[in-house]
């Protein structure tokens, strides 16, 4: 029987599986929809479908975190802080969104936790850590009782500089396990042990709030597998279950993250080290920029409306996938997203009793996907999105054929609008970007997006709605640990002495993991005096010396002008001073390789109804019968089991020797 390793991609219309034979290293991939009702259904159904297999090991991208913060399901959530801060959440930041223009009529969302479940604890350390008064053990047993009685079990702790020493932390961590033993606890000193008490609060409470339903979905998908198995984290690593269960907010950002670093190793595969990166999905798009092989990666990240300070693959996300749906707004223009109709009861051609028209009833209507998907396993009622479009086109006193070209214009501006966060806004220019474009509904935007943002081509690789899943089998285990030290004078032995503890608790952790042999990677934040926020930047391995301080300064002179177009190398009026220290432990796995494609398979090209100018018969191709070179010239349309890919007239695709298809304009 083969050994095979096995990647699970949980997402919001289909859950996407990957098989790899550890002997041959031959790749197989099947999806399956989506149980949003309990995701464990769709995860076990999946595997179900690869057949009797010997698996060695099992990989899960998990969108149980996200969905509960993106759907704002945070319920029966308590906040214990420092006496005297109890607004530190309604305080919160100045920012407003759009800008101080919007300040006038925008109302500030309520708290993640409101302000009757905030307790607060007498004690008080300073910025070094040193108590200035006594952790006060009476208040916090009262503190404990008092949620006790109200039934909150889920607890978020946050006391001031608890990054300098977790000791209160703790103590009060004991008197809860004493008095309160049903509660969930999450410490800020564990989760995020940076200074920002704002951030780090929400963060802390964003992981207390997922920990009940994380613990509950991972007890009951190991019951049902009978074996071990790990979760992809935001960090673009993996770790066990039984660890994550721990750190639940490592999570989410799950399946985007794995996405991006799929695709990243496919486009560098293929001569493409330098990418954006777009995930298109039935619910969302999510975009990345990868640099040399690398995804950026940022600690400014948010899910939903709450900030999680926790280091995560730079990922803008945007409600235009392929189940989202149209409408008319008040002022009588048509919008597009970001409501989605997800996987139940789904788009109108469905048939599961959606009353809405979506994008890929637009799809559908113009042709330009099959009258069935996957293969074949679900059909499409093309009459219901037909008749959907026209009515939508009635209100709107257009031709079915224009409502529809109209809804994939507004989704693929959507979609160009969060490549532009990512790259226009951050002084890159996207013209230098090849588009690695995959998930389900990914390709079928790819020649819009070229026109509108003029990039040089997009590659969708081979099985786009499976990248994800893949990905997940390509990344190592991996945590980080951070420690605040803000100084102008660094002390090297200090600095070494942070480091040394901060590489104790990775190995520790990988140790459990069963690495005997970890990469420890260093960096450090540093800033100009007087500055407000950080730029990161790479730490050498070796001695902590007077050459490695002027080395991590260097390249922080090097990183700043490259963000901001100046630097204060020879400035002494601009002193750089160190903020945070950083380690990631790995544990390097060996990564699936990606093989040449080595010949055409069959099946016959046909012919069907498309609408891009105007409807014409168009040449249908099944990728499967593509082999390296092919050249298909538009307009044409190209199926394949888990996506399709318009060729609009003007444009051309070809296929690689690795099998991915390169879409450019004539």
């Amino acid at each position: 029987m083969r050994s095979v390793r096995i990647g699970v991609d949980t997402g919001g219309t289909f859950t996407d599986v990957v098989a790899v034979d550890e002997q041959s290293g031959e790749i197989h991939t099947t999806k399956t929809p989506s149980t949003p009702a309990n995701p464990a259904d769709g995860f076990v159904a999946g595997i179900e479908k690869l057949g009797d297999l010997d698996v060695s090991s099992i990989v899960h991208g998990t969108t149980v975190a996200t969905n509960q913060l993106l759907e704002d399901r945070i319920e029966n959530l308590g906040f214990i802080t420092t006496e005297g801060f109890e607004f530190v959440l309604e305080i919160a930041r100045q920012s407003v969104p759009d800008g101080y223009g919007n300040s006038y009529f925008w109302v500030k969302p309520p708290r993640i936790v409101p302000v009757h479940l905030v307790k607060t604890v007498g004690g008080r350390l300073d910025h070094t850590g040193a108590e200035v008064r006594p952790f006060s053990e009476e208040q916090a047993t009262e503190v404990a009782r008092w949620f006790r009685a109200k039934g909150v079990t889920a607890i978020g702790v946050c006391f001031l500089h608890s990054y300098a020493n977790p000791e209160h932390e703790r103590r009060m961590r004991e008197v809860l396990w004493r008095e309160h033993p049903e509660a969930v606890i999450s410490l800020s000193s564990d989760v995020l042990r940076e200074y920002r008490e704002y951030e780090r609060s929400v963060t802390t409470l964003v992981d207390a709030a997922v920990k009940p339903a994380m613990r509950g979905y991972i007890a009951s998908l190991s019951n049902r597998l009978g074996m071990p198995f790990s979760v992809m984290k935001s960090n673009g690593g993996v770790l066990s279950a039984r660890e994550v269960v721990n750190q639940p907010i490592s999570t989410v950002l799950s399946g985007p993250a794995a996405g991006a670093l799929g695709a990243a190793l496919i486009a560098a595969t293929a001569g493409h080290p330098s990418v954006i990166t777009l995930d298109g999905g039935g619910t969302s798009t999510d975009v990345a920029v990868v640099v040399d092989g690398e995804p950026s990666i940022t600690t400014e990240g948010s899910v939903g409306r709450y900030p999680c300070k926790i280091p995560m693959i730079d990922i803008v996300t945007v409600g235009a996938g392929g189940g989202s749906i149209a409408w008319i707004s008040p002022e009588g223009t048509l919008k597009v997203g970001p409501k989605s109709a997800g996987a139940d009861p789904g788009p109108l051609c469905y048939g599961k009793g959606g009353t809405e028209v979506t994008v890929t009833d637009a799809h559908v209507m113009l042709g330009r996907i099959p009258p069935h998907l996957l293969g074949g396993e679900i059909p499409l009622d093309v009459d219901a999105a037909r008749t959907g479009v026209q009515a939508l086109a009635d209100k709107l006193g257009l031709t079915p054929e224009r409502t529809a070209t109209g809804i994939l214009e507004i989704s693929a501006f959507n979609q160009s609008n969060a490549i532009r966060q990512l790259t226009v806004k951050r002084g890159l220019d996207v013209r230098d970007f090849p588009l690695v474009t995959f998930g389900g509904s990914g390709p079928l935007l790819a020649c819009r997006l070229i026109d509108i943002l003029g990039l040089p081509a997009v590659v969708v690789p081979r099985d786009p709605g499976n990248v994800s899943a893949f990905g997940l089998l390509t990344v190592d285990v991996k945590n980080d640990y951070v420690r605040t030290y803000v100084t102008r004078d660094l002390s090297l032995g200090k600095a070494a002495e942070i480091f040394h503890d901060l590489e104790h608790q990775a190995g520790e952790a990988l140790d459990r993991e069963g690495f005997d042999d970890p990469v420890y990677l260093r960096s450090a934040d540093l800033r100009y005096y007087g500055q407000a926020y950080e730029v990161r930047v790479n730490a050498p391995a070796g001695e902590i010396d007077g050459d490695w301080q002027a080395e991590v300064i260097e390249r922080f002179h090097e990183a700043h002008e490259k963000l901001y177009g100046y630097a204060y190398r020879d400035d002494p009026r601009h002193g750089v001073e160190w903020v945070n220290l950083r380690v990631s432990g790995i544990g390097p796995i060996n990564r699936p390789a990606i093989r040449p494609l080595e010949k055409a398979g069959t099946g016959a090209t046909s012919v069907r109804a498309v609408h891009f100018d105007e409807t014409r018969d168009t040449p249908i191709h099944q990728r499967t019968a593509l082999g390296p070179g092919a050249k298909i010239v538009g307009p044409a349309v190209i199926e394949e089991y888990g996506s399709t890919i318009p060729i609009h007239p003007g444009f051309t695709a070809t296929v690689d020797v690795y099998g991915n298809v390169e879409v450019r304009r004539d």
